[in-house]
């Protein structure tokens, strides 16, 4: 909070040194860094647009739910403090338009009690790598322990990112040809060793230009989030045509059974039988794989041009 604050007042503090006088302004901030932007915005007569990062209390009452069902887990997880979601609150108060990454997104706040009308949905910018451009991934006829399924979770390990269930699965696959590879800085309450998932390929965090590398040898990415603002990590497995199998708490990437499979989110029997149907049909992952749409080319450019056109 104190670094929120620390840069709100620089960002007035240069906006102050400006002369807006003869514009029609309009000031755009994210969010649990925007209140004293907007408060200053707002007496000027300036226009204002929030983005909205994630979901906002809604996603945080979730992960208190997920810290309750694995408190193993969660010793070290705590709540955003109550002067933190009133100043978010005010900031939504302040805001003219919010901006959020994913229709998820926007059905979160909604609950929360923001209208639709002052909802714009536009996805994160993403330009995928040129290596990843061609790119074309082969399966074996078969997956068993000589050569076994490689699951790829990449991102923060947390549980909002859906790690218990994700552990619950691994251990009920213990018997199974699958090799999950999770890469990313733990966050979790215990170290990763304690986990007795001899499946588990624990990589921690690695150098950026590292991360291809994961995406290539993976056969499939797991990315079981109680919740996300997006998931930028779909698009960059999406640019090496890796099948996903997702919860729908995120942005919506692929096409349901034909380049992933969208799972019931927090349920590591839903995880089992995603990772169970991929082991029997592998038939099935090169058409997955060739029905990974690339996507398009989204630049800041382009972001700047969806929020310029902000009515």
């Amino acid at each position: 909070m104190a670094r929120n604050a620390w840069f709100q007042a620089r960002a007035i503090s240069s906006l102050e040194g400006l002369d807006f006088r003869r514009e029609q302004v309009a000031i755009f901030a994210y969010s649990y860094a925007a209140e004293q932007i907007f408060e200053f915005a707002r007496a000027r007569g300036w226009r204002t647009i929030l983005g909205q990062i994630d979901p906002g209390i809604f996603e945080e009452d979730l992960v208190e739910e997920e810290a309750r069902r694995y408190p193993e887990l969660a010793a070290d997880w705590r709540r955003a403090p109550e002067a933190y979601w009133a100043g978010w609150r005010r900031e939504l108060e302040l805001a003219d338009t919010i901006v959020v990454n994913s229709l998820w997104s926007a059905s979160a706040l909604r609950a929360t009690g923001v209208s639709a009308d002052r909802l714009k949905v536009i996805p994160l910018a993403y330009d995928p790598p040129a290596n990843s451009s061609g790119f074309r991934r082969f399966y074996p006829e078969r997956f068993d322990k000589n050569r076994p399924l490689r699951v790829l979770f990449l991102g923060l390990v947390n549980l909002r990112k859906g790690l218990g269930p994700l552990l619950d699965a691994a251990r009920a696959l213990s018997e199974a040809p699958v090799e999950f590879h999770v890469v990313g800085p733990n966050q979790l309450s215990w170290s990763p060793g304690a986990t007795n998932c001899g499946n588990i390929v624990w990589h921690g965090s690695v150098p950026r230009k590292a991360v291809d590398c994961f995406y290539r040898d993976a056969d499939v990415m797991l990315f079981p989030t109680l919740s996300d603002g997006f998931g930028i990590t779909q698009l960059e497995a999406r640019a090496w045509r890796l099948p996903l199998l997702v919860t729908p708490r995120c942005g919506a990437v692929i096409d349901d059974g034909v380049s992933g499979i969208v799972m019931e989110p927090g349920s590591a029997r839903a995880i089992v039988s995603a990772i169970e149907w991929c082991i029997d049909n592998p038939s099935w992952l090169p058409h997955a794989s060739a029905a990974v749409a690339p996507g398009e080319r989204q630049s800041l450019e382009d972001v700047a041009v969806a929020l310029s056109l902000i009515g």
